[in-house]
Formats: C-alpha cells, structure tokens, sequence
C-alpha cells in the first residue's frame, strides 16, 4: 500500500487541524469528552473492530479507541469546513487513512478514547494526486533563475528548449502559493512554505499557472524553488555495491561522488537523439529534419507503462503546451518517455550530465542522471550551458519511490 506523500500530508494537516473547532461548532449534540479534549492526527496503521492504531505526525503512536458513539465523517482532500462531510461507519476505516482524532487521552499520552474522527481516505488523496501531478505537466514550467524582484512579485527564467533558451517572466501575486526545496532532499514533495524572496539568480524554479499568448510572461499560480547543482562530466569508476558513481566535473576538474538513491532518476540518451539535440544546441538543423519551430521526427518514443515523472521546464511543452516532440519542446518531457537505467548500465569513460542535492565538494546525491550525452558535451563543454536539468520528481515521494 502506497504511503501518502510528505508535502500532502503536510497539507491534509492544516486542513484537519483547521477543521477542529467547526468539528466542535457543527456537533452541539455531541457531548464532549470528560476533562481536557486532546487531538491527534496521522495515519491509521491498523485496525482491530473497536480500536485503530495511529502513526501521529510528531513521530508517536497512538491507540485510539472507538466507543460505540463515536462519531466519523469523511471530508475531501483540501476541504476547509464540514458542509460537505459525509457521515461513515468505523467500518469504513482503513489503513493508510489519514484521520484527526479528538477525545480524552490518557494519562501516559499513549492512549485516547475517540469522541469525534475527521477522515481523509487514502483513495481520495491518492486520485487528487495524480491530478495535480497530471496539472503540473499540463501547465508548469520552469528552469534556471536569472532575476528576482520581490517587490513586483515576478522571477525570470531561462527555459531550455530544443530552439534554445528563452526568456520567461513569471508574475506572482498574493494568492501565489510559494514554496522552497528542502535542503538535501531529492523530493519534490518535501518542499516547505516560502516566499519569493528567498528565490535568488542561478536557483531552479517551477511554476504551475497559465502563460501569455507568446510563451514570455507567466501568471503563477504555484511555484517551488530550490538550490542545486549542474554537473557535467566523465564517470571515472562505478561502485555497483553503493550504488554511487564517481564523476570528474569538466567546471571544477575535481572528482565527485556522486550517490543514487530510491528517487533518483537515471536515462540514457539514444546516440541518434542526442546528436540531434547536439545539432540544435550548435545552431544547426538535424539532416532531414524542419528547422527549430518544425517538428522533427522521433524526438519522443512513447511514454512506457508506469515511466517515472520528471518535471521539466515547460511541463508539456517549453512554451507550456503542446508536444514535447515539437522543435522548441524542452528536453526534459523527452526524458520522461525514456526507460529507467540503474548504476549497473553505466561504466567507467562514460558522459553524464546531472542535476543533484547541493552536497558537498566531494560527494552529492543525484536527483536525475543522464548517459549517452557525449554529442551535447561536445557541442557545450561546460554542459550546463546547453543542458540544465530539472530536479523535481513528481508522484515520487512515499518509501516506494518513483515508478520505474
């Protein structure tokens, strides 16, 4: 069973913990518990007739039990009051839902008999999900910060196409949803509030909103920055065993390590697609193939079944719409229709563009990886002047990590 992601637990907490006192308000009949009313929310890890055990989100767990008058409802994810809820049974219960249980705890804090249970089930969680992460590649776009100002609310990027780079003003305002990346986290769940602000020139930044008629202004209504790195190198041993490989970065010519975890994210490039993508990072067009704007041929195989999702600058299409397969489509959407690769298929002399945690000098985690871009490092030495890659995975929290 798929654990609820971090960032959506965090808000399926303000939403239940915002529901307490309208719990309390919309339930007069209900007579509350004897002595001081206690409240816990998390995720229910089992069940057993009257009683459930809750994983809290301070790290604790909790037995609860469920008298015969308790009352339960269900709201859905992101409800901010109850006229919606809907009245369940105990029986309705199931693992893996989150829930804010109100009653009388224990003198130990380790126990509580339930007076009321807020419900969100994990089906409903899970299916707004993937519609968010469906809406993100629909109408996001992102890439690399150039220009902040805080005061008119807007950020400029640089979004990576196949055409090239091009410029974005993004447009916040007070209604803006601003978030950061966590530090060393590779999860795009794990990003925390925040503000523009805190956005500064060479940050990566995503946005979630609608653009203009011709790609160069974009009203956000969601953004997540973060600070990374862009390596680009050769790979001068491969450690199957601890899953790491060791890069030499062709900026700073030192080495690197560089650790792959559950949500890391590796490709390769087919040779035939990377020239490609070389050609047009050199100004010319591709044998055989329309100029930039035209749409060349196989740029994007099919998406195989249960691909990872990589966020990428433009979501579906650097322009933030469209087929990725299109001249100016960003090159992370085409990513994304490549099969996953592990330590395994890479060997040392190997070329690699990645983007990672910030780490430290010497070793870092990657957040995506990829192989077969010995044409594109050719064609852009420095390599993160031709390819900047995305870091966020999206629908990759949880212990199972990313589909692959």
């Amino acid at each position: 069973m798929k654990a609820i992601k971090p960032q959506t637990a965090n808000v399926v907490i303000v939403v239940l913990l915002s529901l307490v006192t309208v719990f309390a308000q919309a339930s007069p009949q209900q007579a509350p518990a004897p002595g001081p009313v206690a409240k816990a929310v998390g995720e229910i890890k089992s069940l057993s007739g009257t009683s459930l055990t809750l994983a809290t989100d301070d790290g604790k767990t909790e037995s609860v039990a469920l008298p015969e008058n308790v009352r339960v409802v269900r709201i859905a994810p992101g409800a901010t009051d109850l006229k919606n809820a809907t009245p369940i049974t105990v029986e309705d219960l199931r693992k893996g839902d989150r829930v804010l249980v109100q009653g009388k705890a224990s003198d130990d804090g380790k126990s509580m008999i339930a007076v009321r249970v807020v419900v969100m089930k994990q089906s409903d969680v899970a299916a707004n999900q993937q519609q968010e992460k469906e809406d993100w590649q629909k109408r996001g776009i992102g890439g690399l910060v150039s220009e902040v100002d805080p005061t008119a609310g807007t950020a400029t990027i640089s979004v990576t196409t196949l055409a090239g780079s091009k410029k974005v003003l993004v447009q916040t305002t007070k209604k803006t949803v601003v978030r950061r990346y966590s530090p060393n986290s590779i999860k795009f769940d794990d990003a925390k509030p925040s503000k523009l602000a805190d956005v500064h020139p060479g940050d990566q930044l995503r946005a979630r909103g609608n653009k203009n008629a011709d790609g160069t202004e974009f009203a956000a209504e969601e953004i997540v920055s973060g600070s990374f790195r862009n390596i680009a190198g050769t790979i001068t041993s491969v450690n199957a065993a601890d899953n790491s490989l060791t890069v030499m970065d062709l900026l700073t010519k030192k080495q690197v390590v560089v650790n792959v975890a559950a949500d890391s994210q590796l490709r390769k490039l087919p040779q035939t697609m990377a020239q490609r993508i070389a050609m047009r990072l050199k100004g010319q067009t591709p044998e055989g193939q329309p100029p930039a704007g035209g749409t060349p041929a196989n740029t994007a195989a099919p998406s195989p079944p249960g691909g990872a999702l990589i966020a990428a600058p433009g979501g579906a299409g650097a322009n933030g719409g469209g087929s990725a397969s299109r001249g100016g489509g960003d090159l992370q959407q085409m990513l994304t229709r490549l099969p996953a690769v592990t330590v395994n298929d890479f060997q040392k002399g190997d070329a690699v563009i990645l983007v990672s945690t910030e780490g430290t000098d010497s070793a870092v985690t990657a957040i995506t990886l990829v192989g077969g871009v010995e044409p594109i490092l050719t064609a852009s030495p420095a390599g993160r002047q031709g390819m900047v890659l995305s870091p966020w995975t999206l629908g990759g929290g949880g212990p199972e990590g990313p589909s692959q």
